[in-house]
């Protein structure tokens, strides 16, 4: 089978891309120009340059198709350049859902978030617009909704939570913040997470596309939950450090961040701490359990390219 990807150099997609290749499936990747040096085997994919608001080059990408999967994502947005999660996540989703409908490609598989809802964070809402105008484009749809994606980012240029975090936070010389909200010491770090490796995500995927059983559902993709304290610590001895962590207000961060967030050298977003204070638990054993995938845990050892 052919697959049109879109979103094949960010974090997610380059695993993507390589799992199509060991299943044995024909790879159409739309790459914005000037990036395709961040395919690592661009030579074994068909390659359409352009970009995500490029009606031609999605054409493109999809012509002799059966499926679409729609791995664009952002972390953070920067409107003076362009970047937003409007654009992105949700007129560019729409963009393809239209055109896979137009010529007849029935399955289609979309990367959302887990949190995604309607009166959310930026990130939050358009993930779910975006999940919103697939339900009603009458096709042969799978969304996932993956928690904290943690594994190697293959380069400096694709965001990875872990290593950001050793590089923002854990790296400082002074203890790690324990965010809480409000003033109560106490509540800090009462907020978890569910990390899933980003080879589980690939594989469920790719393994999805023939999997009939999961068309027209959603699924939230994640691991065992950690508390915030527990996966500092785990990061943290991945690299060799105990890293201690102090009570902070996250108010105060979010201060900062209201200020300088529009600047790309600020470490975190007031949309991003909003989004760890709500947390991002999830079961995926259905999942796990029907594709026949042993994942893989959030340990010291699977953190080892934290040790670079």
């Amino acid at each position: 089978m052919k697959v049109a990807l879109f979103g094949a150099t960010g974090f997610v997609g380059s695993y993507i891309v390589d799992e199509l290749i060991s299943q044995g499936m024909e790879a159409n990747l739309m790459v914005r120009e000037g990036s395709e040096n961040k395919l690592l085997q661009k030579e074994k994919c068909r390659i359409i340059k352009g970009d995500i608001d490029d009606e031609i080059a999605i054409n493109k990408t999809l012509d002799g198709c059966g499926a679409v999967i729609y791995a664009i994502g952002i972390i953070r947005e920067f409107p003076n350049r362009g970047i937003t999660y409007e654009n992105l996540h949700f007129n560019g989703a729409k963009r393809c859902i239209d055109a896979a409908k137009e010529k007849g490609i029935n399955r289609f598989i979309l990367m959302s978030a887990n949190g995604a809802k309607m009166n959310g964070t930026g990130y939050q809402s358009t993930k779910y617009n975006s999940e919103e105008y697939l339900k009603f484009a009458d096709l042969d749809y799978t969304i996932f909704r993956p928690s904290l994606i943690f594994g190697d980012p293959r380069g400096n240029d694709r965001p990875e939570f872990c290593t950001q975090l050793k590089k923002d936070m854990l790296n400082l010389p002074f203890p790690a913040p324990n965010f809480h909200k409000g003033f109560n010491s106490l509540k800090a770090g009462d907020f978890a997470m569910s990390p899933i490796h980003i080879k589980d995500v690939a594989s469920i995927f790719v393994k999805s596309i023939k999997e009939m059983s999961l068309v027209k559902k959603t699924y939230c993709l994640g691991g065992d939950t950690y508390y915030w304290q527990d996966i500092i610590k785990i990061i943290s001895s991945a690299y060799g450090k105990n890293k201690w962590t102090i009570p902070a207000p996250a108010i105060i961060i979010q201060g900062f961040a209201f200020l300088f967030d529009r600047f790309q050298w600020f470490p975190v977003t007031k949309d991003q701490i909003t989004m760890l204070l709500e947390g991002n638990v999830c079961d995926s054993g259905e999942v796990f359990k029907l594709l026949n995938i042993n994942p893989i845990s959030f340990s010291p050892e699977s953190l080892s390219y934290l040790r670079d």
